[in-house]
């Protein structure tokens, strides 16, 4: 991309030149680095929030946000995968990390794996959370719904959708009208500007001839009860990448409540200290 300088050029680390990084990026904690890819019309606090200080208490995190969410400038055109992989990876090495393990929810997961196929020298684990190689028939529906309401300007019926389908069915069930209507006008409020750009490159990921590349080794974690991206989604993703392991967690939405939460880190840790240890993260190796 002509309107990109190029940083970070080492051919040992990268395949493809890195741009200048331009995203707002939450930067916590030291150790090995975790770069964090979140979801659509979300955010780093609003997926990792519960976590941060945990993994930041033996981890360097840094959390690049998409355009249009936290304090990104919204993207001018259609956001591109590779463009947002490349952007994700500039910014760790921005932040002194040249190396590190990616973390990857739901949109997030195909970033993650963009990045591991792009830039193979660099990562060094993934994790993938209620992700998807490509739309399933569900998420599909879901991204053509969100902006044809947002076209509309139907913002509080997006915002509802968002809640509904993130929910599991136990707590949708357990929520009265008014904890719901509450529970939207909160999701209203929080919705990142690039929300409609998010689920507009939902729509059109596919990474599915990216998997058999990956090298990394990886950890799946499909969340069960998730009414929005079909846990059949994690199983593709963890079928098609040689020696994933797969993890289930019974019931879970497709954003984790606290408890599910717990547990997922308590999966993340134990998958991140069988890796091997890792040299000065900030040191080309």
């Amino acid at each position: 991309m002509s309107e990109f300088s190029v940083v970070g050029m080492n051919a040992e680390h990268s395949e493809h030149p890195l741009p200048t990084p331009h995203l707002d990026v939450v930067v916590q904690g030291s150790g090995p680095a975790l770069l964090l890819a979140h979801g659509a019309g979300g955010g780093i606090v609003g997926n990792f929030g519960l976590v941060l200080d945990d993994l930041a208490r033996d981890h360097t995190l840094i959390g690049p946000h998409y355009p249009g969410a936290g304090g990104s400038p919204a993207a001018a055109e259609p956001l591109d995968l590779d463009v947002l992989a490349d952007q994700l990876v500039a910014s760790a090495v921005a932040a002194g990390e040249e190396s590190f393990a990616v973390l990857g929810e739901s949109l997030g997961s195909a970033v993650a794996v963009r990045v591991a196929t792009r830039h193979p020298a660099r990562v060094r684990a993934l994790v993938l959370t209620a992700g998807f190689p490509v739309a399933d028939p569900v998420l599909a529906l879901a991204a053509r719904l969100i902006k044809s309401l947002a076209d509309m300007s139907y913002w509080e019926e997006v915002a509802r959708l968002a809640c509904v389908s993130c929910l599991s069915r136990t707590d949708l069930a357990e929520l009265a009208p008014s904890d719901l209507d509450a529970l939207v006008a909160q999701t209203l409020a929080g919705m990142p500007p690039g929300m409609v750009d998010h689920f507009d490159l939902v729509s059109r990921v596919d990474v599915r001839a990216d998997l058999a590349k990956v090298s990394a080794p990886t950890l799946v974690v499909a969340p069960m009860g998730d009414r929005l991206v079909l846990p059949d989604s994690s199983h593709r993703l963890a079928a098609g990448i040689a020696g994933a392991e797969l993890i289930e967690l019974p019931g879970a939405a497709h954003i984790l409540n606290p408890v599910d939460r717990m547990t997922w880190l308590r999966h993340v840790r134990a998958f991140l200290s069988s890796l091997p240890a890792s040299t000065n993260s900030s040191t080309p190796v």
